[in-house]
This record gives C-alpha cells, sequence and structure tokens, in this order.
C-alpha cells in the first residue's frame, strides 16, 4: 500500500476556545494504481486531510503511512516524501514564477539535486504527459491560456516523477475545454503511467467518470470509502450532507420509478448508453 492513514484526527487552535476538529478519526487505504475521488461540502476537512497525506500538516493524534513507513516518525525524509507524493494546490498556476516554462517545471527537479539535465529531461517528459507543445516550452508562462498553464503547474509536480499525486480541485475556474483537457491528461497519468491519483472535486459527474474509488467526508468524519456505485446509492445520505449523486443517477431512478426495468445505480453517461442499448434489445426480442 503506498498510502495508508490510520486514526487521524487533526485539531485546530487545540485547548483554546477556539478550538474545532478537522479531522476525526480517519482510517483508510490506497491500493497502488488506484485512482480515488475525494468529495464533501465546504468545510468537511478535505483540504486538512490531503496534507496530512505529504507530511505538510501533522496530526493531533494518529498517522500517514508511505511505503510501510510512518512519516511522522522521527528522522523520516519528508522532504524526500514530498517528491513522492507530489500535491497541487488549487489554482497552481498562481505558483509559476519563471521567465519560461521549461524552466520553471525543472525547478522542481533541480532542487532534489539533479543536474541541469537530468532536470530538463524530466521536465520535457512531463510537459509533454500533459499534451503541452514544445513550441510553448520557451515562453513566458504568462502567455497561456488558464488550462495550458494549469497543466505547465502539474508537470512542475510530475517532473519530480512521483507515486502518487494528489490535486485539489485542479479543474477549478477552468472553462469547458480546459476542465476537460486536465482531466483528460489526469487519467492519462493513472492509466499509462500507473501514478496512484488522488482527486479533490466538487462534481460527481467527474468522480463517477474517472475514479476507482470515492472516500467521502462529512464534519470531518469519514462517511464512505467505496466504488463510486456503492456510494452513489446512498442519496439520502448524499443529500444531508450537503452532496448529491450525478444528474444521470437520479434520471436512471426516476425512469424505474415510472415503471422502467432500468438499473438504477448507473452512474455515468457510458453507463445509460450501455443500459439503454440493453433495454431496447430486450425490446427488439420481445417483438
Amino acid at each position: 500500500m503506498p498510502l495508508k492513514v490510520e486514526h487521524l484526527s487533526h485539531i485546530y487552535q487545540q485547548g483554546t476556545a477556539m478550538e474545532s476538529w478537522a479531522l476525526r478519526d480517519i482510517s483508510f487505504e490506497v491500493e497502488d494504481g488506484t485512482f480515488v475521488g475525494l468529495i464533501g461540502h465546504t468545510g468537511s476537512g478535505k483540504s486538512t486531510l490531503i496534507q496530512h497525506l505529504n507530511g505538510l500538516i501533522k496530526p493531533s493524534e494518529g498517522t500517514v503511512y508511505f511505503d510501510g513507513e510512518d512519516i511522522f516518525a522521527a528522522g523520516y525524509d519528508l522532504k524526500g516524501l514530498r517528491a513522492k507524493v507530489g500535491l497541487v494546490f488549487q489554482y497552481p498556476e498562481y505558483q509559476l514564477f519563471e521567465q519560461d516554462i521549461l524552466s520553471d517545471v525543472k525547478f522542481g527537479p533541480k532542487n532534489m539535486g539533479l543536474s541541469d539535465k537530468e532536470a530538463e529531461e524530466k521536465a520535457i517528459d512531463a510537459l509533454r504527459l500533459v499534451r503541452v507543445d514544445e513550441k510553448y516550452f520557451s515562453r513566458s508562462p504568462f502567455e497561456l491560456s488558464g488550462g495550458q498553464k494549469r497543466r505547465v503547474a502539474i508537470a512542475g509536480v510530475l517532473a519530480m516523477e512521483p507515486k502518487v499525486l494528489i490535486l485539489d480541485e485542479p479543474t477549478a475556474g477552468l472553462d469547458p475545454k480546459g476542465r476537460d483537457e486536465i482531466l483528460e491528461s489526469i487519467d492519462s497519468l493513472h492509466k499509462e503511467r500507473g501514478i496512484t491519483i488522488i482527486l479533490v472535486s466538487h462534481s460527481m459527474e467527474d468522480v463517477a467518470m474517472y475514479a476507482d474509488r470515492i472516500l467521502v467526508l462529512d464534519g470531518s468524519e469519514l462517511k464512505f470509502f467505496d466504488t463510486p456505485k456503492e456510494v452513489f446509492k446512498h442519496k439520502k445520505e448524499l443529500k444531508r450532507m450537503g452532496l448529491a449523486a450525478p444528474e444521470i443517477t437520479y434520471l436512471a431512478s426516476d425512469l424505474r420509478k415510472a415503471g422502467i426495468d432500468i438499473d438504477d445505480t448507473i452512474s455515468t453517461v457510458e453507463e445509460a448508453k450501455t443500459e439503454i442499448l440493453r433495454l431496447l434489445s430486450v425490446e427488439k426480442d420481445k417483438a
């Protein structure tokens, strides 16, 4: 298991009148190569949780294990961990600062001690992974569109060759085209490179389409950690949390209530297409 979270709790301003629980007794394991969607209402603890996963925040109780080692143990190499567990914050393009794209993406590998040549090779590979054309390498990152800036920022983390990539709302503020390009790039990284992905998102459609498992936080507690199909069965509980299932799931549920024998646990348009074709085939056989 690359990541294991065990009885993790975090209390802000502990011991004061302002004390508040951000996380309460969270435990889960992420298998190597898994795509995990992390959802929860604003204030549920999502951002606090992901910052524990590469040691940016220390827990009040419990711990996190990476490849079987306690990352909060005395003497643990947290700098090395952050190269292996890459964290891309929301609006990462605000962290771009170099004069040109290639230099910006090279910064992380060079900071790890690699030579300029080695860092450049890793930067070029990372930029190609997120589909940034070579003609842009010498341009200022500030000349790019929002989606292109986002991909360059992600490449800066990928250049350090992480085993786990954590992304906090990577499509926030993007137009539909930019949003789709980012998600497709992330999905390609998962499928082609086997990188473990943890995607924080407010889009139920996105996590239903891409995630193998969904982790649901509510009020600082872990409520569900299961496949999309199983998580979205809990429509009433999700509604109580201020969340929802994908729109297609509600449509299927309504159709079933209307007497159509459709699978009401479908959660993606592709699943709906398959189910409709099945129903048409059944009707054709009856005829």
